[in-house]
């Protein structure tokens, strides 16, 4: 039986779990969650902070400098990782690599009419990291999407104006078509080259 037993507790309780999950969220190496439960006990009771302010903010200088320094080399990591995946699959007789550098295999030749820049479209797709990893399917979902083809990443704007509707093509996009040097919120990280499986279903407008 939980030690905490009333409305209260269980609200204050609920207020350190999120404070926790956004540590958890954005960790370094070496965080001390008993110096964090310290430094929050010490604010809001008003107590004397048993570490300088001085301190604290040459502390938080030179982690935030480790972090982007190890976030640099991940990316170069990252970036390398696809180049020579995607040098690979370009080898592959029925890969087409596009003057951008694009890739993509025709799954589904189609027949339909081809979308412009200007079109709407509804589509089917699957995206998964170059490992596997998925981040993102309207198949999993269960529900297609619908966009214009000018408000997607430039591989798939690119892509998008060669299928016919009907066609089922899967896209291998370099970093440089896709999310870049940012990434993607937590699941593409940056540098990332992407492969995507896409079915043209229809043009909207």
């Amino acid at each position: 039986m939980s030690e905490y037993t009333s409305l209260e507790q269980h609200a204050s309780y609920g207020i350190g779990l999120q404070m926790g999950q956004q540590l958890a969220d954005n960790p370094f190496d070496g965080l001390d969650i008993t110096a964090v439960a310290a430094g929050l006990t010490a604010a809001y009771q008003g107590e004397e902070p048993a570490v300088s302010e001085e301190l604290i903010r040459a502390a938080f200088t030179e982690i935030s400098q480790r972090m982007q320094q190890a976030q640099a080399e991940n990316a170069k990591v990252e970036a390398q990782k696809g180049d020579e995946f995607l040098a690979e699959n370009a080898k592959r007789a029925e890969v087409t690599v596009t003057e951008s550098g694009l890739q993509f295999e025709v799954l589904t030749a189609g027949e339909g009419a081809k979308p412009s820049v200007s079109s709407t479209v509804r589509t089917h797709y699957h995206g998964t990291l170059i490992d596997g990893t998925v981040f993102d399917s309207s198949y999993q979902r269960g529900e297609p999407a619908e966009f214009p083809v000018s408000g997607v990443i430039a591989g798939w704007t690119e892509a998008l104006q060669m299928m016919p509707v009907g066609a089922k093509y899967r896209l291998y996009v370099p970093h440089e078509l896709a999310y870049g040097e940012r990434g993607a919120g937590h699941a593409i990280p940056p540098f990332s080259a992407l492969v995507f499986d896409v079915e043209l279903l229809a043009i909207v407008e």
